[in-house]
């Protein structure tokens, strides 16, 4: 959604400064241009050096580069260049500047020739924001039409904890992403992801599992959000930590999965079974830590797990979609076409662990789409969020067919 998009960022002299150089960084990654424009005051926690380089722009801080050349940075041309003003940090007296008219450096007059909107983040100390004067100030530009961000609550630079910190960078970002979106393709849509790997108890110690991270399912139910959908993440024993903007269902085994499934599924848009569920469990599990005897090997007899995809596949209406995962070491198309037809699904997603990358535990991965038709269409070795944006990609192509 940020590709090409034109950012102007301005910088204020707040010690949140600082987080300006990953804004820079994420906007670009993001596919941006970002033009900063700081204040005098700025320099003073963060240089334009750093700045500049993680833009790869120069860095506007004065209506001169040079005051003998005769060249000035033409802050009219700036606020036309944007596509959105981006402020942050703001200190309270640059929103009082802001809310009031007042023009006294090169970010201040940018800001009053910019045409695009403007989005503005606000950093102080707890009890400089509660001030009747900055609220009023916020309610002005309000009024203007801007985009206020509130602040985030947490520990703060003079050890009080409340509300003040600027909000974070990746907010920040995710926001913009929404804002760009004109029409979020998802909007509307309900969507089902398993995510994370499932433990089968041996004992009240022991399981059996697998390496799943749940990296795949947490970054297709993140892009899902960002689209607009309302998520429902069924997520298995992992670290990893889903955006807020979902309901996340958490679950241990196999059996707690495939019940927690069986209850959303039908309120289900699209269903996207990324989980690496168990395929056997212990047929008994003790009720107590099997104790290790000199001499004796305890036998663990197993028996098969629900299949998920399966019984999922068996109630799917025609206005649903489902996606299923296989993660295959031979043979891998035909095993997966094989699953599309037995699980009746619409869309395969399929892992080689023979890619180097792809797989458990890795940031990337290597995929090939495979529909009910048969069309196939591999991709490079993408990070798990761009995998995740040819996933849903897919999904809306489907979705119109």
């Amino acid at each position: 959604m940020l590709r090409g998009k034109k950012i102007l960022l301005g910088v204020t002299g707040s010690i949140a400064a600082y987080k300006a150089a990953l804004l820079v960084r994420l906007l670009v990654k993001a596919g941006a241009e970002v033009q900063v424009v700081m204040t005098p005051a700025a320099k003073e926690f963060i240089t334009p050096l750093t700045l500049g380089t993680l833009s790869r722009r120069p860095v506007v801080s004065a209506y001169t580069a040079d005051p003998n050349s005769g060249v000035w940075n033409n802050h009219v041309e700036l606020g036309l260049w944007g596509d959105v003003l981006l402020m942050a940090p703001v200190t309270s007296n640059t929103l009082a500047k802001m809310a009031n008219g007042l023009c006294d450096n090169v970010l201040m007059a940018t800001y009053q020739s910019a045409r695009c909107p403007v989005w503005v983040a606000p950093a102080m100390d707890l009890d400089m924001f509660q001030h009747p004067a900055t609220q009023a100030n916020l309610s002005q530009l309000r009024q203007y039409g801007h985009h206020i961000v509130e602040p985030e609550s947490g520990e703060l630079a003079s050890g009080l904890e409340g509300k003040g910190r600027m909000a974070e960078p990746e907010h920040l970002v995710a926001d913009l992403q929404d804002y760009f979106a004109e029409n979020r393709p998802l909007a509307g849509k309900k969507v089902l992801i398993t995510a994370g790997p499932t433990h089968e108890a041996i004992d009240p110690v022991r399981f059996i599992g697998n390496r799943s991270s749940g990296k795949m399912g947490v970054a297709l139910a993140d892009e899902a959000a960002r689209r607009g959908a309302e998520v429902t993440l069924i997520l298995g024993p992992s670290k990893e930590q889903p955006q807020e903007n979902m309901q996340v269902l958490r679950i241990q085994s196999a059996a707690e999965m495939h019940t927690a499934c069986l209850e959303a599924f039908p309120k289900t848009d699209i269903g996207i079974l990324s989980a690496a569920v168990a395929d056997f469990r212990p047929a008994q599990v003790a009720r107590q830590k099997i104790k290790k005897a000199a001499g004796e090997v305890p036998e663990i007899l197993l028996e098969r797990t629900v299949d998920i995809a399966k019984a999922l596949g068996e109630t799917k209406q025609p206005h649903q979609l489902l996606v299923g995962f296989a993660l295959e070491t031979h043979d891998e198309e035909s095993n997966a076409r094989k699953k599309i037809i037995s699980k009746n699904l619409d869309l395969i997603v399929l892992n080689s662990l023979n890619d180097a990358g792809a797989g458990f535990g890795h940031e990337t991965n290597r995929i090939t789409l495979i529909d009910r038709q048969n069309n196939s269409k591999r991709f490079e070795l993408k990070t798990k969020h761009e995998v995740a944006a040819d996933i849903l990609d897919a999904l809306q192509t489907l979705n119109h067919a």
